[in-house]
């Protein structure tokens, strides 16, 4: 189910920043469906919390795949958005994500390097083993962590920010993430979801200049239960 702001997971806040755990299913901005975006929960959480009058400013630092969970910052002021923002450009916002897939890959641990291609019309990208005119390079190391009776967690951590990077990345390597049907899953969750999620991120903080390490619970579901 979608967030709405009753049940919005908050993981930290500040004067600057909110972040958020995302539920499946949520968008984290607007898009052509027109259903209600995360940015927009989040601004009505601020809203009424803080008594705020009038319209509340928040900045959409980045975003995850509406079938994806896991942590969403936002910026609360404009100087934060533009550092944040920069900072993104500059790479030292460290993202660690959770993957379930179905074949253990070959090795414990690898890096994976392709170059990937997104196709607007059916927004899903493409992975080829050299450049290719409008690829961009994508880089993902993985870390397998934990074997289930099924499935097997793994762990990984993004040097690049590519369009559907992971899921195009891991099904290319033949390990295709669990109730992903658009990059190979045999078939859907029940939730339309899948089981990606955005776990861990740090970074300095844009205005404080603190360093902050957040995590987000994962979803409430048997086998992300046993990873834990």
């Amino acid at each position: 189910m979608a967030s709405d702001k009753d049940n919005l997971h908050v993981l930290y806040e500040d004067n600057h920043l909110i972040v958020v755990n995302k539920q499946v299913g949520d968008i984290v901005q607007g898009d052509r469906t027109g259903d209600q975006p995360l940015s927009e929960v989040v601004k009505a959480y601020l809203k009424e919390k803080y008594h705020k009058p009038g319209q509340v400013f928040l900045g959409v630092v980045h975003r995850l795949d509406r079938p994806t969970s896991g942590i969403v910052v936002f910026a609360r002021t404009s100087k934060a958005l533009e550092r944040f923002n920069k900072m993104l450009r500059d790479q030292v916002v460290k993202k660690t994500y959770w993957a379930l897939v179905k074949q253990a890959p070959e090795k414990r641990a690898d890096t994976l390097v392709g170059y990937l291609k997104k196709n607007p019309r059916n927004n899903k990208s493409s992975r080829y083993g050299t450049a290719i005119e409008g690829s961009k390079k994508a880089v993902l190391h993985y870390t397998l962590i934990k074997s289930l009776e099924r499935y097997h967690l793994l762990e990984i951590d993004l040097e690049t920010g590519r369009h559907h990077q992971i899921r195009c990345q891991l099904a290319a390597m033949g390990s295709p993430i669990k109730g992903d049907l658009k990059y190979g899953f045999d078939r859907p969750n029940k939730n339309g979801g899948i089981h990606l999620h955005a776990r861990f991120i740090e970074f300095t903080h844009p205005v404080k200049k603190e360093k902050m390490a957040l995590s987000a619970p994962v979803p409430d579901d048997p086998l992300w239960n046993a990873c834990e």
